[in-house]
């Protein structure tokens, strides 16, 4: 194999169209990727694969930086660059990679969308017609009173949900399984649409799946999509819901009400408290509104 970067990173995507058989999407970022970084090397006179050195990338990273790329931009970029010489680590070992150590700009973690308390209030205020608006009631009851994942929604069973104990056990992330208080409009919400099965050719029996289509097979996550956007519209609700949106309300709310960041944790079924920290954000908005609308110098200030 020829010392050239330029040659190195031909027989590198030759490798990933023939060997691999990446998509044509993922072949067409890697050469946009590593073409650019030979051009950035080859302006400075780095012409050899092992020439390049870790600030070589490190001053490649800021340039690309300065350009305006964003955070995720940079990071795929870089990941091009790991990728071609881990290919050609493996087939010289004295080369080294110049890209591990390197890291690209954090991304900026957007703040996930949420209702306000009026508009969930106001979206189950409306009453169902259909079967299979039942149903969808009783998704959307579900996925805000027990903060469900959407997968875990679809896979949820009729025997996981206890009504005596009032509790839904699912399995989430990791194949690990968590028990769940359900509120009381949602276990309504639910024996109401029980009440209009079975549906299609289903065999209703207690493993069968919670929430099904008019077929009467599981429903997708897609349908769940679909539906709850219809909910909104219906309910003339602003902006589009998803049902990532009332897990995001349910654990903005009980932050909110309780203040008890590991409680919530757990409820979501997050390993990492510092995935649920992204709530305090949240809830430090609501405060700052409270603030500017409730303080005497936050209205003074406002005034002037």
């Amino acid at each position: 194999m020829s010392d050239s970067l330029a040659a190195a990173g031909d027989v590198f995507l030759v490798y990933q169209r023939d060997i691999r058989q990446v998509s044509r999407h993922t072949l067409e970022g890697y050469g946009r990727d590593i073409r650019r970084f030979i051009s950035f090397c080859a302006a400075s006179d780095t012409l050899e694969a092992a020439a390049v050195l870790e600030a070589d990338v490190r001053n490649w990273v800021a340039q690309l930086h300065r350009q305006g790329l964003s955070p995720t931009s940079i990071q795929r970029a870089l990941s091009s660059v790991r990728s071609l010489y881990r290919f050609l680590s493996e087939r010289d070992p004295a080369l080294g990679n110049p890209a591990v150590g390197v890291q690209a700009p954090k991304r900026r973690r957007n703040l996930p969308k949420t209702l306000d308390p009026d508009n969930v209030n106001h979206l189950f205020k409306s009453r169902p017609e259909t079967t299979l608006d039942f149903r969808d009631m009783a998704i959307a009851e579900l996925l805000y009173s027990s903060g469900l994942r959407l997968s875990e929604l679809v896979a949820a069973n009729i025997n996981d949900l206890d009504f005596n104990e009032r509790i839904i056990t699912v399995t989430g992330k990791g194949r690990k399984t968590r028990s769940l208080p359900v509120g009381g409009p949602a276990l309504q919400a639910v024996k109401d649409w029980l009440s209009l099965r079975p549906l299609g050719s289903e065999e209703l029996e207690p493993a069968s799946p919670l929430f099904v289509s008019s077929r009467g097979t599981r429903i997708s996550p897609r349908s769940v999509q679909l539906r709850l956007q219809r909910m909104a519209q219906m309910s003339a609700l602003p902006g589009k819901l998803h049902p990532h949106m009332l897990r995001h309300s349910f654990a903005s709310h009980m932050l909110e009400s309780s203040g008890d960041l590991r409680a919530v944790q757990e409820l979501l079924g997050h390993s990492d408290i510092s995935t649920t920290q992204i709530y305090t954000h949240l809830d430090f908005q609501h405060l700052s509104k409270v603030y500017d609308a409730a303080h005497p110098r936050a209205r003074r200030k406002n005034k002037e």
